[in-house]
This record gives structure tokens, sequence and C-alpha cells, in this order.
């Protein structure tokens, strides 16, 4: 019998979870994928491995009996990929990651650096670019992951990702040259001159959402490429900047957050790859150290 190893791998996945959109980001690959690998494998053991609900999912006794041989056999090739994934198959090669600078300043770098003590051997490549363009790098397969801010417009329906981190989006500037020592409404922060990451960028799209829900048009008096610039200008008092917060480490006599009375959403850092693409021993690696806040 001719033994198709991944129809058995993604069975493994499905038969454990019982989810076959928790299997998929296990997997990283596509639901559609794990159903069409189920259905391939149930037509050629000519046996009906699963039931399936609108609310669950469960083993057929024949399911049960086939997850009962599956499951050692599939632990003991993970564990052989494992070792050697650490000994060799990632002592090697090359990781293309593609991020933002404030991603990459603020999230990655203790990570990579972990990455690199691990496998010092492994080539890492960085491109900096804005999430938006690090989704177009992804589907273009330019690299082997990004991790982006989310919601991100650009972002293909079929990669496959999951919430690294969540982050919050807030106002800040020079108390000693405007009045922020009251709460106040985005529309009564809109009376001061604001400064923006550039318009093609997820920060600057979601702040114009922002001011459209409450019926105002974003006029910004400065525009720049860089969150830690805007920090800077807003500490001289050049105006009021909006940034993740996680760029504000903490305040100061020439830096404050404004206290808003309006409830900004939250945003989320995700990881994402894509199906189509194989992903890399040491990608697979790299997003294994990562943490993964979507379950």
């Amino acid at each position: 019998m001719d033994i198709n190893y991944e129809l058995y791998r993604v069975f493994y996945y499905v038969a454990r979870t019982l989810s076959f959109s928790e299997a998929s980001k296990q997997l990283f690959i596509s639901q559609s994928a794990v159903s069409q690998s189920i259905k391939t494998l149930e037509k050629k053991l000519d046996q009906q491995l699963f039931l399936r609900s609108t609310k669950k999912v469960s083993l057929t006794p024949a399911g049960e009996i086939l997850f009962k041989h599956v499951e050692p056999a599939i632990n003991l090739i993970m564990r052989a990929e494992d070792q050697l994934l650490d000994d060799a198959i990632v002592a090697s090669g090359q990781l293309h990651i593609a991020a933002s600078d404030t991603i990459c300043r603020y999230f990655l770098v203790p990570y990579l650096r972990k990455f690199h003590q691990k496998f010092p051997d492994i080539t890492i490549r960085v491109t900096n670019a804005t999430s938006l363009a690090c989704a177009d790098l992804l589907e273009q397969g330019k690299v082997d992951l990004i991790v982006c801010n989310y919601p991100n417009m650009r972002l293909s329906p079929s990669s496959i990702y999951h919430t690294v981190a969540r982050f919050s989006d807030i106002f800040c500037g020079n108390p000693n040259c405007f009045d922020l020592s009251c709460p106040m409404t985005i529309k009564e922060v809109n009376r001061f001159p604001l400064m923006t990451l550039e318009k093609h960028s997820t920060t600057s799209e979601f702040l114009h959402k922002l001011f459209l829900q409450q019926q105002m048009e974003l006029l910004p008096t400065i525009r720049l490429a860089s969150n830690d610039l805007l920090i800077d200008l807003a500490r001289i008092g050049l105006g009021i900047a909006f940034v993740p917060d996680f760029c504000i480490k903490k305040e100061s006599r020439d830096l404050v957050i404004v206290d808003l009375r309006d409830q900004i959403p939250q945003r989320q850092l995700i990881v994402a790859t894509m199906p189509s693409l194989p992903l890399t021993p040491a990608a697979r690696a790299f997003i294994e150290l990562l943490p993964n806040l979507s379950s």
C-alpha cells in the first residue's frame, strides 16, 4: 500500500484537536486543505473517520482505531524531526522575515537574538517595510514570513496567521506646550496639530477610520515614516503624535499620554505565512519561538 505521510499527519492533528480550524492553524495550512486531505484519506481507506456537525467534530469507531495506531507513529516522527531540526536541518540555511522598523525594534529583536543564539549558523535576513508592504512581499513569495499589524487590508485572505501580541494606540505630546491635563475626546484632541505615520501604513489607515466614525477629516500637520521620530517631535512640542503604546516606555516631563474619554479598539501583531509556500524548517522553528495568543 502506498502510504502518504502528509494525509496521516493531517488526520493526527484533526483527531487530536477535534477541530478542522485548529488543525489548520497548527499545520500552517488552510482549512480547506485540511478538509480535502481528510476526504482523500477517507476515500483511500474506504472508511468515514469523522462525524461532522455544525457544533463539533468527533471520531467514528474507525477513526478511533486509526488514531490509536497513528498517534504513537506521528509522535515518534515528530521527536525525530525535533532532534534533526536542532542538530542539522535548522543548523544551516536561511530565514527571511519582513517587518516594519517599529515592530523590529520594539518586538522582534529579543526573538531574533534567541533564535540566533540557538541556531548561530542560520543566515537571518530582515526586510524593513510597512505592514502593508510586508503583506505584499509575503503574497509575492519574497519572504518566508512576516510580522505585521492587524487589521491589514493588504493581507491575503488565504494567509495563515496567529496573534503574537496585542496593543493599543495612544496620542502623546508635551504638556508644557499643550494643555493635556484633563481627559478629552478625539474631537478635542483634533484641535491640536496632529502628527501621524505616512498615508500608506496600517496605523494611518486605522486612525483615518477612527476619524470617519467621528465624522471628522484626518488632516495631520506632519506625516513621517518613523514612530520614533514622531515621538521626538512630540517631545519638542511640534504637535500631538499618534503611535502604538509600546513605543512609550514611560511618561516624562516633556512627554505624556493623552487621557482619552473615547475608547480606541485594540490592534494586534501577527505572524503570517502563505499556505502555497512550503514552510522551511528555519521558519517553522522561528514561529515556534513566538507567543501564540490566538488560542
